[in-house]
């Protein structure tokens, strides 16, 4: 028998705008910021039965929904590190003034002969120590098992090593992070774009879906604090 085809309607890891916008009715966030590489920009390409929408965009749509003044601005350039996401980036994100920011996880840092990870992570926590002076509530991800660069045959430790300090600076920084490491979506034969590196349209759904389950998490603590 063959498989069924999934579509963003029947995809049991995504939910319905409504359904989504229902998680955030409350939100407060009404500017709404995103920076750092292709994976904040939500790049990626088509999947048969998705609208063929990143993650940041789709955000923003269901926020729009709560919150019609919605401002959302989104910086965020393809093959960006996050020393170039600081020089280049920050100054337009204060500017902006937002209460919700996307920081991006150190992808670009680890494409090189050798990472550093001791000066990877001081950037990183340099980008949220000043992300952090917003005043916004701070988001990120953490990379995906199915992101695979085949020419470092030690890949998979890199992307675990900037996992962890991204889980770490997240904890320290009270930032949403949505852990895409073990999700089960990694198992999807089509997850990966043409490019083989960014999602495609129902991955860019499926977390787009997990950032809204977080913020929604995050309303709920505020209402019982």
């Amino acid at each position: 028998m063959p498989l069924t085809q999934l579509t963003e309607e029947s995809d049991p890891y995504c939910l319905q705008p409504l359904d989504a916008a229902a998680l955030l009715f409350d939100a407060p966030w009404s500017r709404f910021a995103v920076i750092g590489d292709s994976l904040s920009a939500g790049t990626g390409g088509p999947s048969p039965g998705y609208t063929n929408a990143g993650w940041p965009d789709r955000l923003a749509s269901v926020l729009r929904r709560v919150r019609p003044d919605l401002t959302y601005l989104n910086t965020a350039e393809v093959g960006a590190t996050t020393e170039q996401t600081l020089d280049k980036q920050i100054d337009r994100l204060y500017e902006f003034g937002p209460d919700l920011v996307h920081l991006p996880c150190g992808a670009n840092d680890l494409v090189r002969r050798q990472p550093d990870f001791d000066r990877i992570e001081q950037l990183l926590r340099r980008m949220y120590a000043l992300a952090s002076r917003t005043g916004a509530q701070l988001t990120t991800f953490t990379l995906g098992r199915a992101y695979v660069v085949p020419a470092f045959p030690d890949w998979t430790e890199r992307v675990v090593r900037v996992n962890d300090i991204t889980r770490a600076l997240a904890a320290e920084y009270r930032a949403v992070v949505v852990d895409m490491w073990d999700h089960p979506v990694n198992a999807r034969e089509d997850l990966l774009s043409e490019d083989r590196i960014h999602f495609s349209a129902s991955g860019q759904a499926v977390l787009a879906t997990e950032m809204v389950k977080e913020l929604a998490h995050v309303l709920s603590r505020t209402q019982r604090d």
